[in-house]
């Protein structure tokens, strides 16, 4: 038991998916997992072990951000020993060979600025995914009939941004996607000497400006929780 996470040690299995959104790690425990079980209510920050096709897994809601990412994987890698980390969540499409819906693997997260900023100082520290997981994912993407991307995504620290100049630099330099975890725990993984991996599905289009109305999220995100739950137990 920590301070933001109320399970017993043995409640958390060794691979843990990371959805924002609490209730999204509720749909995903309740949709993919076999016998899931709340383990964890504190602050309304929802968490689900269960089990998928007889691998023990965790469902842990992250909230939003990296300061909130910061939280709940450090205390899951301190406190519970967990290996491996898969973010799963939404993200904002860069590019215009990227449609709504697709999928985004990130292969490195870039960021302005982050928890773990101070610790560098003036290096620039270039977070990236585990490999065997980030391998394991994009053979599994074949399967799929989405489009599937795999490359560098941006890490935002604001929500609302306004530096539209900053988005066109990196769109220049072929960052695939946008969205606000990612960096901070390939990070922490790194540190650790954990693996982490981040699979996003594409909820809006920064060129377009197309979006998956609300009660298209839930359904749209199925194909990414499938190829995480593969990436963790054949990478």
């Amino acid at each position: 038991m920590t301070l933001h996470i109320g399970a017993k040690t043995d409640d958390i299995a060794d691979v843990v998916l990371m959805p924002g959104d609490p209730y999204r790690a509720k749909w995903v425990a309740e949709t993919f997992l076999t016998d899931a079980r709340c383990i964890n209510n504190v602050r309304g920050m929802l968490g689900f072990t269960g089990t998928w096709q007889g691998h023990r897994v965790t469902v842990q809601g992250s909230g939003m951000g990296m300061p909130s990412m910061s939280i709940y994987a450090n205390e899951l890698i301190r406190d519970f020993d967990v290996q491996t980390l898969i973010r799963i969540g939404s993200c904002g499409a860069m590019q215009n060979t990227i449609a709504l819906r697709d999928i985004i693997i990130a292969m490195t997260a870039t960021t302005y600025a982050s928890p773990s900023s101070s610790i560098f100082r003036d290096l620039n520290f270039s977070p990236c995914a585990d490999f065997s997981l980030l391998s394991a994912a994009a053979q599994a993407a074949a399967s799929l009939q989405v489009g599937v991307h795999v490359g560098g995504i941006y890490s935002s620290d604001t929500f609302y941004d306004e530096r539209p100049d900053l988005n066109e630099a990196m769109m220049r330099h072929g960052i695939l996607g946008v969205e606000m975890e990612a960096a901070e725990l390939y990070t922490l993984a790194a540190r650790y000497g954990r693996r982490a991996l981040a699979v996003m599905t594409v909820s809006d289009h920064l060129l377009t400006k197309e979006a998956l109305p609300a009660d298209q999220r839930e359904r749209s995100f199925a194909d990414m929780v499938h190829l995480a739950l593969r990436a963790a137990f054949e990478g």
